[in-house]
């Protein structure tokens, strides 16, 4: 069996009359075999202009367990990106490891002239998103980052509204999300350990709640930053028995699972942030984006997950009169953003084109989360500094 016919979804094999072949077969290699690879390479296996030639993980068996998996045949296994890197000869790679070695696996890629799809966050620190984009720019490489809700038409729509000029100058935008029970353990703990996390809630889902205005109103440069951390419900033991996890969770918890912050953007725009993992709350809020002309209520949702929670509400005054409306959610019709995330990115490095998500708005949006944990330590606000790359 072809790798490109392999173990599919089956949910996803009505797909394959419309799979897309843009030009020469690429040969993709895929680093890290969490979970998150899963939906990489159930996704590169619809495309016809794809070979999946190679895989890698720390942990020893696991590469060639998930080739197996998915009936990849022909592919080989590797203990780490180094040994991945230095016996194939790829097109491309999927950077699909703890938040930790996101920077180091990148870096080394885009050194050996590989394009790379890095998964979110972009990775922990300012300082490696500033020598990841040196890395990028050094190598005249594709690099895209792991935001998919950029493809949902209703994000698009946020954007649309606010470039539109309906709202007038945006001045004060308040954004997040977050669940009531979703520490993230199912997998172990990688995601909640310090050595392998670097973040928590802030990382992981904040990332994405940054993203959502920040591309709306064009990504202006962050200046300052009060931010604030806590863990009160992922140290606590109790938590993890209750959802059926060892207790033990609790004395590795070494990250946040709730994070808020207050920050000054260029343009005179406020912006005022909360994310969680955990919180005896149903929500923190809807995201609301106040222009002088009007403002922009979009709903949140039960579990944070990088969409709207329901049609969204434009308030304007007319002749002095107060009057709203509504924008209804628009049903998307594509193929899954994690597909659409995916086929942009190999579109691009078939065409030479641009990165579909660029790292240079994602690196404020790292910056804005080195701020927060930066401030949180300190107890006070910091400016941020972002170096000229």
């Amino acid at each position: 069996m072809s790798n490109t016919m392999a173990h599919l979804d089956p949910n996803a094999v009505t797909l394959q009359e419309s799979r897309l072949h843009t030009g020469k077969k690429l040969k993709v290699g895929i680093i890290g075999t969490g979970w998150i690879a899963d939906e990489h390479i159930r996704q590169y296996l619809e495309m016809d202009d794809v070979e999946i030639v190679a895989a890698a993980d720390l942990v020893e068996g696991k590469a060639a367990a998930f080739l197996k998996k998915w009936n990849v045949e022909g592919a080989r296994s590797y203990p780490d990106h180094t040994s991945l890197l230095e016996n194939e000869e790829l097109d491309a790679v999927s950077v699909c490891t703890y938040n930790a070695t996101h920077a180091e696996c990148t870096i080394a890629a885009l050194n050996k002239g590989v394009n790379v799809l890095l998964e979110k966050p972009m990775c922990v620190t300012l300082e490696e998103a500033v020598e990841i984009i040196k890395a990028e720019k050094a190598s005249g490489k594709v690099l895209s980052i792991g935001f998919q809700p950029r493809f949902d038409p209703n994000m698009q729509m946020i954007k649309k509204i606010v470039e539109s000029g309906e709202l007038g100058d945006i001045y004060y935008i308040q954004t997040g999300g977050g669940r009531r029970r979703g520490i993230p353990t199912p997998f172990g703990t990688s995601f909640i350990q310090k050595d392998t996390a670097g973040v928590g809630a802030l990382g992981d889902i904040g990332c994405y709640s940054l993203d959502m205005v920040l591309n709306a109103i064009g990504y202006p440069k962050p200046l300052t930053v009060t931010g604030y951390r806590s863990n009160f419900f992922g140290k606590d033991p109790n938590y993890f028995t209750v959802e059926g996890r060892p207790a033990e969770y609790a004395e590795l918890f070494g990250v946040d699972d709730f994070a808020a912050a207050f920050i000054r953007l260029e343009g005179g725009i406020i912006l005022d942030f909360r994310i969680a993992w955990a919180m005896n709350l149903d929500t923190p809020g809807d995201t609301i984006i106040m222009g002088k002309k009007g403002s922009l209520r979009i709903p949140s949702t039960d579990c944070w997950n990088g969409s709207v929670g329901g049609a969204m509400t434009v308030y304007r005054d007319v002749s002095g009169q107060g009057v709203e409306y509504k924008v209804p959610i628009i049903e998307y019709k594509g193929k899954g953003l994690f597909y659409d995330k995916i086929r942009s990115f190999l579109d691009a490095v078939q065409t030479g084109g641009e990165a579909p998500i660029p790292s240079s708005q994602i690196l404020y949006n790292q910056a804005i989360i080195d701020g927060i944990v930066k401030s949180a330590e300190l107890g006070r606000e910091v400016e941020i500094d972002i170096p000229t790359v």
